[in-house]
C-alpha cells in the first residue's frame, strides 16, 4: 500500500500496469545490478580471478535487497550503486570482497538499463497486440456500416465505421512494427570501464582477452553490447526509444480526440462505457464525460513532450560523460513507459465497452449524406448529355435550399428536390436519380480494404 502522507508520483499507484510498475521499481533495478555483477564475477572466475566459492557466495545472496540498510549506506557515502554494493558485499562473507571487480557504476546501471528498457518493450509490445486484436474485432464487426465522415469537421462523404477504425489501426500497426525494430536493437553499454576502453579490464585478464570477456558476458545476461561506448551507452538509443513511445502515444490520442467528438451530442456516435454506479459530474448528476478518452488525451500530451528531454541527454553528454543526464533519467524512462502502458491499457478497456449508436448513425447519414451523392448524380447527368456546368449550377442551387431545411431541423429534401426537377428528369429518370442518391453504395473500397487489413492484423505473430 502506498504511502499516502507524503507526495507520491501518480505512476506509483494510479497509473500503469503492476507489471510495468515492478520492472521499473528500485527493487528490481538493484536486482539485476546484482544480477550483472554476479555474471561479471563468473566471468572473471573462467581467468582465475574470481573462485567459483565466490561466485556461488554471491548467487546465494543475489535476490535479498535490503533497501532500508542500502539507504542508511548512501545517506553517508552519497552514492546509490556503491550504497547497493556495500549492501551485497556486507551479505556475501565469501564473495563479497570481489565484487565491481574492474567495472564502472556505467558497466552495472547502462546494463541494467538495457535489460529493463527491453523488458519493458516487451510488454508496450504485447500489450499493442492485444489492442490490435480488440481493434480488428470491431473492424470486421463495422466493416459495411455505412457512417458520414468528415473532413475540416463539416460532414463529406459516406464512409464506413470499419475503416474509420481500420485509420486508427493502421498508425498502430506501424508503430509496433517501429517498437520491435526498437526492441530488437536495444545494447547495453558493456563492459568497457570509466572512458570505455577497457583499460581495466585490459590489466586484468590481457588486452588480446578483453572481446571474449565482453562476449562471454554478452552470453550470459543474454544482451547485445554496443562495440563502442564512452562512460554509458550512446544516449541516443534513449532517444530512439522515448520516440517510439511517444509515437505509440500519437496514435493513441487520435483515437481518443475523435472519440470525444463523436461522442458529442451534436453528433452523438459512440460513446466510451459508463459505468452503473459512475459519477459524470460533482456539480451535474446527468453528466457521462468521456474520461477515459480525456485521460488519454492528458497522459499522450505528457508523453509527448518527452523525446525533447532524451535529445537533449544525447547533445549534452559532453566528451566521455557528464552527469546532465543522471537525474532526468530516473523519472523519463520509467514514466515514459508507465505512460505508454496506461495509454494502451485505456484504450483497449474504450475498445472492449464502445458503445456505437446505430440510430445516431443512420440519423446523421440521412441528414448529410445526399449531399455527397450530387457528384455521382452529376456525372451520371453528364454521361447522359446534359451541360456540365448547368447541372452543377442546378444542383448547387437545390444543395443550399436542402442544406438550410436540415439546418432548421427539418429532414433532409434533397432526393425530393433533385428527383423532381424537370431539368434533370430530362436526362435521368426520378427513379435513377433516387438510386444514385442511394449513400451504402458509395463507400467505395472501404468495406474490402477494412477486411483486408484485419485479416493480416490477424496474421501478425
Amino acid at each position: 500500500m502506498p504511502e499516502f502522507d507524503r507526495y507520491l508520483s501518480p505512476f506509483s499507484w494510479r497509473y500503469g500496469s503492476e507489471a510495468m510498475r515492478a520492472l521499473w521499481s528500485e527493487e528490481q533495478k538493484r536486482r539485476l545490478w546484482r544480477t550483472i555483477w554476479v555474471a561479471l564475477a563468473r566471468a572473471q572466475s573462467e581467468y582465475g580471478l574470481v573462485t567459483p566459492e565466490q561466485v556461488a557466495d554471491l548467487e546465494a545472496h543475489v535476490e535479498q535487497v535490503d533497501m532500508q540498510r542500502a539507504l542508511t549506506i548512501e545517506a553517508e557515502i552519497h552514492h546509490d550503486l556503491m550504497a547497493e554494493l556495500k549492501t551485497f558485499a556486507e551479505q556475501c562473507p565469501i564473495g563479497g570482497g570481489i565484487i565491481h571487480l574492474g567495472a564502472t557504476s556505467m558497466d552495472i546501471e547502462d546494463n541494467a538499463d538495457a535489460l529493463r528498457i527491453r523488458s519493458a518493450l516487451d510488454l508496450v509490445i504485447s500489450a499493442l497486440e492485444n489492442l490490435l486484436e480488440l481493434l480488428a474485432a470491431k473492424m470486421v464487426e463495422y466493416a459495411d456500416l455505412p457512417i458520414i465522415a468528415f473532413t475540416h469537421l463539416q460532414p463529406a462523404e459516406p464512409s464506413t465505421l470499419g475503416y474509420r477504425l481500420a485509420f486508427y489501426a493502421q498508425d498502430l500497426a506501424n508503430d509496433l512494427e517501429q517498437l520491435r525494430s526498437v526492441r530488437d536493437s536495444v545494447r547495453g553499454k558493456g563492459f568497457k570501464g570509466a572512458v570505455g576502453t577497457a583499460a581495466a579490464y585490459a590489466e586484468l585478464i590481457g588486452v588480446d582477452q578483453v572481446d571474449r570477456f565482453e562476449e562471454r558476458l554478452s552470453q550470459l545476461l543474454d544482451l547485445p553490447f554496443f562495440p563502442i561506448a564512452n562512460q554509458t551507452y550512446p544516449r541516443k538509443q534513449d532517444y530512439a526509444v522515448v520516440s517510439a513511445l511517444a509515437g505509440l502515444g500519437a496514435s493513441i490520442y487520435k483515437f481518443a480526440f475523435d472519440l470525444r467528438l463523436l461522442q458529442s451530442p451534436t453528433i452523438g456516435e459512440w460513446s466510451e462505457p459508463f459505468a452503473q454506479r459512475q459519477v459524470g459530474s460533482s456539480a451535474m448528476p446527468f453528466k457521462r464525460n468521456p474520461i477515459n478518452a480525456e485521460k488519454i488525451n492528458s497522459l499522450a500530451r505528457a508523453l509527448a513532450q518527452l523525446p525533447p528531454v532524451a535529445w537533449h541527454n544525447a547533445a549534452h553528454t559532453l566528451l566521455e560523460r557528464t552527469l546532465d543526464d543522471s537525474a532526468n533519467r530516473r523519472s523519463l524512462l520509467p514514466e515514459a513507459f508507465l505512460a505508454a502502458d496506461e495509454l494502451l491499457r485505456t484504450a483497449a478497456r474504450i475498445l472492449r465497452g464502445l458503445k456505437v449508436d446505430q440510430q445516431a448513425v443512420a440519423r446523421n447519414l440521412a441528414r448529410y449524406a445526399p449531399f455527397a451523392s450530387t457528384e455521382r448524380v452529376l456525372m451520371a447527368l453528364v454521361k447522359a448529355g446534359a451541360d456540365r456546368q448547368e447541372m452543377h449550377e442546378r444542383l448547387r442551387e437545390h444543395a443550399m435550399a436542402a442544406w438550410e431545411a436540415t439546418r432548421q431541423g427539418h429532414p433532409n429534401p434533397l432526393v425530393d428536390l433533385l428527383s423532381g426537377d424537370p431539368a434533370l428528369t430530362r436526362y435521368l429518370p426520378a427513379a435513377a436519380i433516387r438510386d444514385l442518391m442511394q449513400v451504402d453504395r458509395y463507400v467505395g473500397i472501404a468495406p474490402q480494404r477494412t477486411l483486408e487489413l484485419a485479416r493480416r492484423l490477424r496474421k501478425q505473430d
